[in-house]
């Protein structure tokens, strides 16, 4: 490997967790600054986490670094060690900068209707939102605009993190366990467990505005992933031409756990017979595949296209009829 060649990689990994890092902070604001003033939980270990830390109060960061470390270590028992060190670092920092925030910005939400100071004990029961330290101190909420701007930051968050080569881990893990042991798709899985979390605020604070206002973060989040991996779709479709197909088979194999194809063509150039690849991915598994190309072969030629519907082994049951 060149000087030129090393230093690139160096630069491509310090990139990597410069976006890894501000994709944690973004995630820590959205859920602290956001999401838990409004008693919200989106999915994941963090919206459990903001209903623990309403009901008995203790930092989210504790509850939800009780809930990673156990999940990550089940995960690497039962599924492998497929979860990678940015994937532990991601877990750390959001702990860290949730922390941070929790113990210089505390539970105020960013945005509200306005204060108002309420000394009459019977009406100030009957206000669920209090800011500051102040006991006697309201806010009037602002539901929508606040749940537009949660959930474009959790998008960017996420999405930032998938991007540096990371996954999201977290409740995640449980999906991949039920996966591993039942016939249900792995999308399926991931909108029933982050659906049962989101349910839990109707169940913990009796307000059916919480899990609906939820389920519309995890919307826009989800859209705004798509924009910031760059791809509107879900499943990316790679063409890979490359003189190392053996490395780059193994890699979609065993680190993947993907299948694909491998045809056989001539070059229109020189005539020679090549090899090509042909693999469908989820995005997050395609960002991991693209970034390890240069490392197994810098000369490989690669054709990324948007698959709007994957029927068949792995993906969605072809249709009976």
């Amino acid at each position: 490997m060149t000087t030129q060649t090393s230093n690139k990689n160096l630069r491509q990994e310090v990139f990597a967790y410069l976006l890894l890092t501000l994709g944690s902070a973004l995630f820590a604001i959205g859920d602290v600054m956001f999401v838990n003033p409004y008693l919200m939980a989106p999915g994941g270990t963090y919206g459990l986490s903001n209903v623990f830390n309403t009901l008995w109060p203790w930092k989210i960061s504790f509850y939800a670094i009780c809930m990673d470390i156990p999940l990550l270590l089940i995960g690497t028992w039962i599924l492998g060690p497929k979860f990678g060190v940015k994937t532990i670092v991601s877990t750390a920092l959001i702990f860290l900068f949730t922390y941070l925030l929790e113990i210089t910005w505390g539970y105020k939400p960013v945005i509200y209707d306005y204060a108002i100071g309420i000394q009459d004990a019977e009406v100030a029961s009957s206000v669920k939102f209090a800011i500051g330290d102040d006991l006697f101190r309201y806010f009037v909420p602002d539901y929508f605009l606040n749940t537009v701007v949660a959930g474009l930051i959790y998008g960017v968050a996420i999405g930032l993190i998938f991007r540096s080569g990371a996954t999201s881990g977290g409740s995640d893990i449980i999906s991949m366990i039920l996966h591993k042991y039942t016939k249900i798709s792995l999308g399926t899985l991931v909108m029933i467990v982050d659906g049962i979390i989101t349910l839990s605020t109707l169940v913990a604070f009796g307000d059916i505005r919480l899990p609906i206002y939820s389920i519309i973060i995890i919307y826009i989040e989800g859209k705004v992933i798509d924009l910031v991996v760059d791809g509107m779709k879900n499943y990316k479709t790679m063409f890979i031409v490359t003189d190392n197909t053996e490395a780059v088979r193994d890699y979609v194999i065993n680190e993947l756990k993907r299948g694909g194809t491998c045809l056989t063509g001539t070059g229109l150039y020189q005539g020679n017979e090549r090899k090509m690849l042909y693999v469908t991915l989820d995005r997050a598994d395609m960002v991991k595949l693209k970034s390890n190309l240069h490392r197994i072969d810098p000369r490989a030629f690669v054709n990324i296209m948007d698959s709007s519907e994957i029927l068949g082994t792995g993906f969605r049951a072809l249709p009976k009829e």
